[in-house]
């Protein structure tokens, strides 16, 4: 009987033990929220896994949150059960003004919602070039808040369209006081570093960065042949 009793013993602790054994009683959520951060209805670009937003759901026993990281392109999307949730945009997380007001939002199935922002400055008419062995990116800025100065621009080039300040192999920054007249068109040029003079092709984009703010907005990546 002991033996016997030993053997069920540890049958039942290496169920405990082994994740197979367990039942799962909690179903996975089938829902997809997604979305974009934008400005005046146009996305809103930003640093790769540099912003996040927040998911709250009340009703629940457990009230936390539910982070959900915004795209380089300004998009996210979140796997979610149907309900009413509460999205909110984290203080100082982002090239905007801090809101904090809460967005309510009804998730049922495939949702989709907006949210908008007020950045500081937006990056307008953004090209870049390749002429020789260097990159030329032209473009204008519009002061969109003025409670910040703009401390700088960036030109940045890097391999993959995956390209911010984190993420690049050539950084070229322009002070705000050499940009001059920034509604008008503004150039900066960079020397393509020799990790990208071999690639068929790269790409290269450009941020902004207002003074007091950590994140930068930047334009969509463009592909340098």
């Amino acid at each position: 009987m002991y033996k016997i009793l030993s053997s069920s013993f540890i049958a039942a602790l290496l169920c405990v033990l082994m994740p197979g054994c367990k039942k799962d009683n909690y179903e996975k959520p089938t829902s997809i929220l997604s979305g974009k951060v934008v400005y005046n209805k146009e996305a809103v670009g930003v640093r790769s896994n540099g912003v996040q937003l927040e998911l709250w759901q009340r009703g629940f026993q457990l009230f936390t949150k539910i982070p959900v990281h915004v795209a380089q392109d300004g998009s996210f999307s979140a796997s979610l059960f149907d309900g009413n949730y509460k999205l909110v945009l984290l203080p100082g997380n982002g090239p905007w003004v801090n809101n904090t007001d809460s967005i309510d939002v009804t998730v049922k199935g495939g949702t989709t919602v907006e949210v908008p922002v007020q950045p500081y400055f937006i990056i307008r008419n953004a090209t870049a070039g390749k002429a020789g062995t260097t990159v030329t990116a032209t473009f204008s800025i519009e002061r969109i808040n003025a409670s910040q100065p703009l401390e700088s621009a960036t030109l940045y080039l890097g391999k993959t369209n995956i390209v911010d300040a984190v993420n690049n192999l050539k950084a070229t920054v322009v002070n705000a006081d050499a940009l001059g007249d920034i509604t008008a068109p503004v150039t900066i040029s960079a020397t393509i570093p020799p990790a990208l003079t071999a690639e068929p092709f790269f790409f290269a984009r450009i941020g902004v960065k207002t003074a007091g703010v950590g994140e930068q907005i930047y334009t969509q990546p463009i592909k340098i042949e």
